[in-house]
């Protein structure tokens, strides 16, 4: 018996076309059979986050962080050509146009086919994120337990 192939990718950045590439990389490797971890830290946090207000007790700095970071991977910015959030409407409706699959939708499917999706506790500590705001049955890990899976990794990216 073969051993399952692992693949691991640290989503760090918070553009919505960088983490569209990390959930199809993660999808494909899905379908292809490997065990897939997605870590998410700092930026890539928010494509974890729920695109509703959710009551939470935070500090000042806390809620300054929530409020200026993008809630839901539908509301991230483009790495290129974002013209003051014009680009994101135009990649979507392109997208659409071509039957691709939206950000939420990878999110989705990479749930659906058990990509385990990790959230940095260390970050969310940092910019004040409580586990009531980030979408459900993704689990929550520090650098040490991403490690323990990239170590393992055939494949290891960061995005």
């Amino acid at each position: 018996m073969t051993e399952k192939k692992k693949t691991t990718i640290v989503l760090f950045s918070g553009d919505y076309d960088k983490a569209m590439a990390a959930y199809i990389i993660a999808n494909g490797a899905a379908a292809y059979d490997h065990e897939v971890t997605i870590f998410h830290t700092f930026w890539g946090l928010n494509g974890l986050r729920k695109d509703e207000d959710i009551p939470v007790h935070k500090g000042f700095m806390e809620r300054m962080f929530g409020k200026i970071m993008p809630k839901g991977a539908d509301k991230m910015g483009l790495s290129k050509m974002n013209f003051a959030g014009f680009g994101p409407k135009l990649i979507k409706d392109t997208m659409k146009k071509h039957n691709a699959m939206s950000l939420p939708q990878l999110i989705d499917m990479a749930q659906e086919q058990d990509v385990k999706l990790v959230a940095c506790t260390m970050t969310m500590d940092l910019l004040g994120l409580k586990e009531e705001e980030l979408l459900n049955n993704i689990e929550y890990a520090g650098v040490a337990a991403y490690l323990a899976d990239a170590e393992e990794g055939n494949v290891n990216l960061f995005i």
